[in-house]
């Protein structure tokens, strides 16, 4: 809770309402990762790279709650 206090101030210009939703979807995939027992940061770094060969159809796979990493399939 306290990272989300001191970014208050942070966050407050992060440039444009864009930008902030940007921001909201990143952290709610950083914390849906976390939540799910996953590191977010080995999270993103997979789905990242393995989202331009992806179908459209199985895009679900990348959801935190779905998600394997590539080197255990």
């Amino acid at each position: 809770m306290r990272c989300w206090a001191m970014g208050r101030k942070a966050w407050l210009f992060c440039g444009s309402e864009l930008a902030g939703k940007r921001a909201a979807v990143v952290m709610s995939l950083v914390q849906s990762a976390k939540l799910n027992g996953h590191d977010p940061w080995q999270y993103l770094r997979d789905v990242l790279a393995r989202l331009p060969t992806q179908l459209n159809s199985c895009l679900e796979e990348l959801l935190p709650h779905r998600w394997q990493p590539a080197t255990e399939r």
